[in-house]
């Protein structure tokens, strides 16, 4: 049984998605960037388009796979956070949302990027 924490689980995760994005030739803008109560976990910018997006990590997929935890509401959130980073920012252009779910294994990480995972409603 593993004594790691779902905190640390988390942050290993998005360290892991982070070196991946970097590894495929995404500049990564933040990380972990908060508003209010609104969070987006990686910021990212590849062929002059803004890249949102929300990593999910977990030690197997007995509840399915790690994406599918992004359900509508959450969608709906990081479509506002994404919103409010875009003002903040003065940013515009195209905009993306992706997930990056990563299984931890005993081999090492599993990492399947889904570009362009949903667009949230307004």
């Amino acid at each position: 049984m593993s004594t790691v924490g779902t905190k640390e689980l988390g942050a290993n995760g998005e360290t892991a998605a982070k070196n991946y994005l970097l590894s495929k030739g995404y500049k990564v803008l933040e990380t972990n960037w908060r508003h209010k109560r609104w969070e987006i976990d990686i910021v990212a910018e590849r062929h002059n388009e803004i890249i949102f997006v929300e990593v999910k990590t977990r030690t197997g997929n007995f509840f399915g796979e790690p994406e599918m935890a992004v359900n509508k509401s959450k969608q709906q959130f990081l479509g506002q956070a994404a919103s409010e980073y875009m003002h903040q920012k003065r940013l515009g252009g195209d905009v993306r949302f992706d997930i990056v779910s990563v299984t931890v294994t005993s081999g090492g990480n599993e990492i399947h990027h889904v570009e362009d995972a949903f667009f949230p409603r307004a």
